[in-house]
């Protein structure tokens, strides 16, 4: 199987080159099962490499061969299937299967078919390339690489000068966090001599705690650029410009998770600075509740499970910050389940609705979209935590952790958690209960969408259901949380903090799950049976008009920031590059021509005026010679 390791992120780069190359001239039929197949193949293969992993316990490597060697360093293209990056594989390449399987019939009107999925799969192999690499260099190629696709599926439909903004503004904000992890890599470089995961961690023992921070928080800003944390979370809400696949894709299984995967990773060196994992989980309960606040108020569906998303990032760097690695790689797992059926279930709601994304012209969808109903159901009671789905056991898991180490942080956390409860619930029954508020249009063609979006909607549904049993608790299985053993070998865990007993943890449970459940009931109340609906933007006052506008951040930002950079660069433009460079050149010009001109005049073919200047050289030579 280590032999075929290079063609798990082969197939999708296959398939990307037979469609960006050949496929205005192939039927959307063919592109679409090529990329499909494409990823899918690899899903196969990653299945594969997992259930090697697990019946041996041993990594799988193979080096395709070298890139680089001078000066004593040696880059190799290597790959490394292990615990860690199994779980990833199967993760990206079986959600991403479903995502392109749904984009056959999401985007089948779109002239740009054959390039969506050109890109789809060049995404796919970017992120494989994330995962597998045995160093930290490929993970930098694929890092790079997913920020490209990124750019390129965000503004996918590039007529659209908004959808245009948005994805140069997720490339640039990307940037900024990409130089702290470039800066990060140079300094593990020049300590270890190597950016292989093993020489790395082996070398660490002897790098010095002032070190270990400064790298470990280098690191961290890569992540939160790639992984929506504050202060560079803003671009990910901004990034629903691209068409809803997209959003699945890069909010659910695969880019925003890079950041995640990059500090679990890392993990040995972030063992040796508990301080740093302190800014980490302090950074990520902030983002949780920030971003779950702004969300009360969004009135687009995209958005609304933007800035979850947003959130739950939150949750999943809050588990990180208390050492609890396995914790947020369970979370991540189960919100890739969830989140991606929740923004295709969006999708499906779009597409009925003929293009329409704001819940306060929905209602009453429920009817008419039976599967999608029932399947975006599924997937909020799992982000809300309902009993026995997976989002309950997962979230659970990452309080009952932050508990042990702080009440007050486990506080704030259930704060988030029932706040996320509340706009979540509140988006599903504004948009599929009540009146429809939509335009009679609009309500004579809704439709529940073709069978390949309903497919990925029901598959996704049964492992929000049941993915929660991946990790079932220890105090319940009276074992060990499994995925904790499953990382154990690849992931240092952090010591301290005392263990609760089985009866507190129950406790816990039940107090959030309660909490769901008072929210779910309150909500239900307020949205279904008042049949109230969101106030409109010009209706909202104090804490709720700062909340509908995002608390100002993309303004302040742009006051901060983007503004005195302009001021500065045009300011360089009409002094150094018109006035200096561009005055210069221009000068040298007008010169040759004024000459030029001037010698125009004396060349002008007339024998007298020749004459006259032969004797008044001669004249003057003469002058030179007798009399200076």
């Amino acid at each position: 199987m280590e032999k075929n390791l290079i063609l798990i992120p082969l197939l999708p780069l296959i398939g990307f080159l037979i469609n960006g190359i050949f496929g205005k001239k192939l039927p959307k039929n063919l592109v679409g099962a090529l990329g499909t197949l494409a990823v899918f193949g690899s899903f196969i293969l990653s299945l594969m490499a997992f259930l090697e992993v697990r019946e041996t316990g041993q990594a799988l490597s193979h080096t395709a061969f070298t890139w680089m060697q001078i000066a004593g360093l040696k880059f190799d293209i290597s790959f490394l299937a292990d615990q860690l990056s199994t779980q990833m594989m199967l993760i990206i390449t079986g959600i991403g299967s479903l995502i392109h399987l749904y984009s056959i019939g999401y985007m089948h009107k779109d002239e740009g078919f054959y390039k969506f999925f050109a890109y789809l799969n060049l995404f796919v192999f970017s992120m494989l390339l994330l995962v597998m690499g045995s160093n930290y260099l490929l993970l930098f190629f694929g890092w790079e690489g997913v920020g490209l696709c990124s750019y390129l599926l965000i503004g996918f439909w590039y007529q659209n000068l908004e959808y245009g903004k948005a994805a140069r503004k997720a490339f640039v904000m990307n940037r900024i966090g990409d130089l702290g992890l470039m800066l990060g890599l140079f300094m593990l470089l020049q300590h270890a001599g190597s950016l292989e995961y093993k020489e790395v961690m082996a070398s660490l023992s002897t790098l010095s705690t002032e070190k270990a921070a400064c790298i470990g928080l280098l690191l961290f800003v890569g992540a939160t650029g790639k992984s929506a944390q504050i202060p560079l979370y803003t671009w990910l809400p901004d990034a629903m410009a691209g068409p809803t696949p997209v959003s699945a894709l890069i909010h659910a299984a695969t880019m925003v998770t890079a950041g995640i995967y990059l500090i679990v990773r890392s993990s040995a060196l972030y063992s040796m600075v508990p301080e740093v994992l302190e800014i980490i989980g302090y950074i990520g309960l902030a983002t949780a509740l920030f971003a779950g606040l702004i969300a009360i108020r969004q009135n687009d569906i995209k958005k609304v499970l933007a800035y979850s998303t947003v959130s739950q990032l939150g949750f999943m760097f809050v588990a990180i910050g208390v050492g609890a690695y396995s914790t947020a790689m369970f979370h991540l797992t189960t919100h890739a389940f969830f989140k991606a059926l929740m923004f295709l279930g969006s999708g499906s709601v779009i597409h009925a609705m003929g293009g329409e994304q704001d819940i306060r012209k929905m209602g009453g969808l429920a009817k008419k979209l039976k599967i999608t109903h029932l399947t975006f159901l599924v997937g909020t009671l799992a982000i809300i935590g309902f009993p026995l789905t997976s989002g309950f056991f997962s979230k659970d898991e990452i309080l009952a952790k932050v508990y042990e180490h702080s009440p007050v942080m486990w506080g704030l956390l259930l704060l988030a958690s029932a706040i996320t409860a509340f706009y979540m619930l509140r988006m599903f029954f504004l948009t599929f209960h009540g009146s429809f508020r939509g335009t009679h249009d609009q309500e004579h063609h809704l439709h529940e969408s073709p069978i390949s979006m309903t497919l990925p909607l029901m598959v996704l549904a049964v492992l929000s259901l049941a993915g929660g049993f991946l990790n079932v608790p220890a105090f319940i299985s009276e074992g060990s949380e499994h995925l904790h053993t499953w990382l154990n070998s690849v992931v240092t865990y952090v010591s301290g903090g005392h263990h609760l007993d089985h009866s507190t943890e129950w406790l816990l449970m039940g107090v959030a799950s309660a909490l769901a459940l008072i929210i779910l009931v309150s909500t239900y109340v307020v949205y279904v049976s008042k049949k109230s609906t969101a106030a409109e933007d010009d209706q909202l006052t104090g804490i709720q008009k700062w909340m509908n506008n995002k608390f100002y951040i993309d303004e302040l930002y742009q006051s901060v920031v983007q503004k005195p950079i302009e001021a500065i660069s045009n300011l360089g433009y009409n002094i150094i590059d018109r006035g200096i460079i561009d005055g210069s050149v221009n000068f040298i010009g007008k010169s040759v021509e004024v000459a030029g001109n001037a010698l125009r005049r004396i060349q002008n073919g007339n024998v007298e005026y020749y004459l006259l200047y032969m004797v008044l050289g001669i004249f003057f030579l003469l002058v030179f010679k007798f009399v200076l």
